[in-house]
């Protein structure tokens, strides 16, 4: 692609970009054009002096920059022995370039302006590649409204742009919002397999099918106050926020787990039905709840920090209400699953 062509497309998306007034500071990685100053050689002359660009190239490397004559040893690093012209290192304008010394073959010294003619040519100061292709990046910050929704907004808005793209050109999401959703995507990635583990463990724990269903009931009851949380200290739900979830998930089914052992243990106890099943709930409430309030507790310093904030919330919220729904939604469940009630007779559910 060209790169001139490449930064007119570039200022039609900042254009569009400052238009939205969630963005700020709008502007392009490469910066501006920079002058540079080229020699552009006369080959003919060059023929007939006996020398060639790469004799020209090597030269004037040697004046500016030095060449690697040797190396030496100096501890259990190699250093590099470089030569430079008496000008090297020195900020030389195109006077003094022009009057850089070149050796001919015969042993003459040509000043670099006879050998050639000095240009001052503007380029791009940085030049950055996408699966090796010339890429330029429209930066902004967002204030004000959450990246995901800034970002569909401007999306949308470059509908016009985009259908004018000439061929070889295109423009995709870069940012957080992209990395956000390679992120998001290897998390669903791993899912599967993270579901088929879980279910296994908890078949094994609780050796029911309904059983195994109560428990897995209890997964989506943190949501509750994971959302509230989020709202109410404005936070974004992202990649942090899910990871959050799913920590949630697995802490409520482990409340829930123990609810039900306790249940079990009741039964085996002699204990009725349904006072096995209320019973239960009375004497794990207090080991759990304090539980609860010990993690949100120690995930407070957590919301301070402007990465793990989120996930923090999360979980304060999540497993604040969701524990209290817990303790209160899983006896029913179990109540109305196995069919108990007050006139239960003695013995647990078959």
């Amino acid at each position: 692609p060209d790169q001139l062509e490449l930064r007119r497309i570039a200022h039609q998306v900042r254009e569009v970009m400052a238009a939205n007034p969630h963005i700020v500071d709008p502007h392009l990685e490469w910066d501006e054009r920079a002058p540079v100053l080229h020699l552009a050689m006369d080959v003919e002359r060059l023929r007939l002096l006996g020398l060639t660009p790469q004799d020209v190239a090597q030269q004037l490397q040697f004046h500016l920059e030095g060449t690697r004559i040797a190396q030496v040893r100096q501890d259990i690093r190699t250093v590099d022995v470089i030569a430079r012209g008496a000008s090297g290192g020195a900020r030389l304008n195109a006077e003094s370039l022009s009057m850089l010394e070149i050796l001919t073959p015969d042993g003459r010294k040509l000043p670099a302006s006879q050998l050639g003619r000095l240009e001052v040519r503007f380029e791009e100061p940085v030049i950055k590649r996408y699966n090796r292709e010339p890429e330029l990046l429209v930066q902004a910050d967002v204030q004000g409204a959450q990246p995901n929704d800034v970002t569909a907004a401007v999306w949308a808005s470059l509908a016009g742009v985009r259908s004018q793209l000439p061929p070889g050109y295109s423009i995709m999401i870069s940012g957080a919002v992209e990395q956000s959703g390679k992120a998001d995507a290897s998390i669903q990635a791993l899912q599967p397999l993270m579901v088929a583990c879980m279910l296994i463990f908890i078949m094994l724990q609780m050796r029911s099918f309904t059983g195994t269903f109560v428990v897995l009931a209890t997964a989506p009851l943190g949501l509750v106050g994971a959302v509230i949380a989020l709202l109410l200290f404005d936070q974004p739900f992202g990649f942090v926020a899910l990871l959050g979830l799913t920590g949630l998930a697995g802490i409520l089914m482990r409340n829930t787990l123990i609810l039900t052992q306790q249940v079990a243990d009741n039964f085996e106890a002699g204990m009725g039905p349904f006072d096995g099943v209320v019973e239960a709930a009375v004497q794990r409430a207090r080991p759990v709840v304090l539980t609860a309030i010990a993690a949100a507790f120690a995930f407070i310093p957590l919301t301070l920090d402007t990465f793990w904030g989120p996930l923090a919330y999360v979980l304060i919220g999540g497993v604040a209400v969701g524990t209290a729904i817990t303790l209160l939604f899983v006896p029913a469940l179990y109540a109305l699953l196995f069919r108990l009630g007050a006139d239960a007779q003695a013995g647990g559910p078959a």
